[in-house]
């Protein structure tokens, strides 16, 4: 079997990396590397605390969409989009998740090729058990970390990030 890796491919379009190339300063270097480490840390410390309750953190962030959803439903396609997720991806984790009992499958009335990802009851009370504990591991890991101006500069620093991503994403 052969385990060699293609060379990565530059775009002709893309500049050569050497040329002005806008190197972050040590503060921005610094601050870069602990954002980084802070999302890959508290993701794994969440998705750590979730697994008690069989859930990984893909299969809470879509029990909350769902939950959050009017009837407790969400279209693939638009479930895909707010979990970021490919709808390939997405079908693998409904899959998973229907053979634990937390949703279904239901077919889109007048779309023919259109599907439902439903939350089952089973779903919305192990939504509900699992949700206070969560929000807990969240206030205690990350929410009470600050104080009340500092959690509002944070917010109003990340905001306007978090919207320029999107409005990539929904680009491309």
């Amino acid at each position: 079997m052969d385990t060699t890796t293609a060379a990565p491919v530059l775009p002709a379009s893309d500049p050569d990396p050497q040329e002005d190339a806008p190197w972050l300063t040590a503060a921005e270097q610094r601050l870069w590397r602990a954002h980084l480490e802070v999302s890959r840390l508290l993701m794994y410390q969440l998705e750590r605390e979730l697994q008690p309750y069989g859930l990984s953190i893909s299969d809470y962030t879509i029990l909350v969409e769902l939950s959050e959803a009017p009837q407790r439903r969400m279209r693939m396609t638009d479930l895909a989009v707010a979990t970021l997720q490919s709808k390939s991806r997405l079908s693998h984790q409904i899959t998973r998740m229907e053979a634990a009992g937390l949703v279904v499958r239901d077919t889109c009335p007048g779309d023919r090729r259109g599907l439902f990802a439903v939350l089952t009851d089973h779903g919305w009370d192990t939504m509900r058990h699992v949700a206070p504990r969560h929000v807990r591991k969240v206030r205690e890991h990350f929410i009470d970390r600050f104080d009340e101006d500092q959690i509002d500069t944070i917010y109003e620093a990340l905001a306007p990030i978090a919207e320029h991503l999107r409005e990539l994403r929904g680009r491309g």
